[in-house]
């Protein structure tokens, strides 16, 4: 079937390529034979080539098969990023087991929900975690690993195993198709998160789709890739480990985005691939010493999770001379499905086209049945390869999400006449305000061309007579004043009336996820709580009661 982005497709890249049947450990088996002395992982002072990386896996898995476990079992990874997760990850599919991907930073209410659903056995962490399971009580065992600290009578070390362990192992047992290989556990804003199934073969096409899609961005071997989103995010675990892995590159580990230490990394080990989300390219740009930091190693500054503003895209390419690509994914499609090519045409502001053996429309809110035609908007669905099994344990929801075969992604996007697609909002984020439908990235666009705003988001909040407002949530550039009639006037000149903010409140800061991703859903609950108690802030962002 043609499709109108077909026609842009870089020379020499195909719309539809084959897709191998393999497991995620075949990927790692495939680049140790190729490359067995490249380096594999840079983790600190810790360095891996990939034969001293598969040894390590295997023993790891030799080691946890002999403690008894088994195909299809759940194995709760609790890491920042790191050596030891890569390990564990790709011992627990070299075994056929699942793994269940936790944020170290979760809390005891949010680790009860996740260990509880997925019924997981095991669970790899640092030992300072251990405290958070202290005052919950599972309805199953389940068993430690620490990486870190003196070994636990009711705990394994990690090390231990990996020095215990052997490279006898079990005959490989899996079905790529069928087989899950993840459970990655959505955010939860609707909700209690669920856990999306990913199986070896969502996620191996998901990383062929993506390499080839480069059209040769991506060397084999020989790519460093700066690894800052964290493993426990599917953004991090597909688009920066196993694609790094499957393309015999180097994995560079980084925990956390504390943008001086970023610097120092890319000076030191000079990356060529850094996948990120809008908030650290903001961060960099804002950063006196990012120009003579060495980003000019960075040949492809990959942008996802959240949309990148055309004009932080614009300054942060000037300044630095690095090339950054839009695209677009979520958890439930492992998770690419659109992005800006490499080569060709590269449309600013837009998340590109789709990936390989990947069909994509607009349709409808009302019934999502209905195509809608070039730049009217509706919801984007997907239909690929890389689309997930499921929920995990939750087949009524996962029939409202996928149907015939097309995920529903709650997005509402337009496609114009080229077959470029632009996300405009979240089915749930959409402002209503005296019946028009608002889009708070289309504001977040005009605030961030003011010289003033480093960061925006913008949300809708209750009115009496409106039904709901549009408000923004701003961080001005350290040293520069503008005041929030200012900002106002701004958008007045450049948005029609129904869509200006009617206020704006300046902050220190904006909530985040981990991976750096602005919390719409967080200032919307502040402001419920607020109006709830009768509160207002001021300008300075001090807590007010209304008169």
């Amino acid at each position: 079937m043609s499709r109108p982005w077909h026609k842009y497709y870089p020379e020499g890249i195909s719309h539809e390529i084959e897709l191998p049947l393999l497991s995620l450990y075949d990927l790692l088996k495939q680049s140790e034979k190729d490359y067995p002395f490249h380096q594999a992982i840079i983790d600190g002072d810790k360095v891996f080539t990939y034969r001293e990386l598969k040894k390590a896996v295997d023993r790891f898995a030799s080691a946890l098969f002999r403690l008894g476990f088994r195909k299809g079992e759940r194995l709760g990874i609790m890491l920042p990023n790191c050596a030891e997760y890569i390990i564990a990850y790709y011992g627990v599919q070299r075994l056929g087991g699942i793994v269940v991907q936790v944020n170290p930073m979760y809390q005891s209410s949010e680790l009860e929900h996740i260990i509880q659903d997925s019924e997981a056995g095991w669970l790899i962490c640092q030992q300072a975690q251990k405290g958070k399971f202290e005052r919950i009580r599972f309805d199953h065992k389940l068993r430690f690993i620490f990486t870190d600290g003196q070994p636990e009578r009711d705990a394994h070390s990690f090390g231990d195993l990996i020095a215990d362990g052997d490279t006898r192992l079990p005959a490989p047992n899996i079905d790529p198709k069928e087989d899950i290989a993840v459970l990655q556990y959505t955010g939860g804003t609707t909700g209690r998160s669920k856990g999306v199934m990913l199986t070896h073969f969502n996620l191996v096409c998901n990383i062929i789709q993506t390499f080839a899609f480069s059209g040769g961005a991506y060397e084999r071997p020989g790519e460093r890739v700066l690894s800052v989103i964290p493993f426990f995010h599917v953004y991090g675990m597909n688009c920066s480990m196993n694609l790094t892995i499957y393309a015999a590159g180097t994995v560079i580990c980084a925990t956390g985005f504390k943008v001086d230490k970023i610097l120092e990394i890319i000076r030191k080990h000079r990356p060529t691939h850094f996948p990120g989300v809008p908030t650290m390219y903001i961060a960099l740009l804002n950063h006196p010493d990012s120009e003579h930091s060495g980003i000019d190693s960075i040949k492809i500054c990959n942008s996802g999770s959240a949309p990148m503003p055309v004009e932080v895209m614009k300054q942060f390419e000037r300044k630095t001379g690095a090339k950054i690509l839009e695209g677009f994914g979520l958890s439930e499609s492992s998770p690419v499905t659109h992005r800006n090519p490499v080569r060709g045409l590269r449309k600013p502001g837009s998340i590109g086209i789709p990936v390989p053996n990947t069909d994509s429309k607009i349709v409808d809110l009302e019934t999502g049945t209905r195509e809608m035609p070039p730049g009217e908007a509706g919801e984007l669905i997907i239909k690929g390869p890389q689309v997930m099994k499921g929920y995990w344990k939750k087949p009524e929801e996962t029939a409202l999400c996928v149907r015939d075969g097309w995920l529903y992604t709650g997005d509402i996007a337009t496609m114009d006449e080229d077959g470029y697609f632009y996300i405009v909002g979240r089915k749930k984020d959409m402002i209503i305000a005296s019946g028009y439908n608002i889009y708070p990235t289309e504001v977040e666009e005009v605030l961030y061309q003011h010289p003033a705003v480093a960061e925006v988001c913008v949300y809708g909040v209750p009115d009496p007579y409106r039904g709901e407002t549009v408000k923004a949530a701003i961080v001005r550039r350290q040293q520069v004043a503008v005041s929030e009639e200012e900002l106002i006037q701004w958008c007045s000149d450049r948005l029609a009336k129904y869509k200006v903010p009617k206020a704006i409140e300046f902050r220190e800061q904006l909530p985040k996820s981990t991976v750096g991703k602005i919390l719409r859903r967080s200032l919307i609950e502040e402001e419920r709580v607020r109006a709830k108690d009768g509160l207002r802030k001021d300008e300075h962002g001090n807590q007010q009661k209304n008169e």
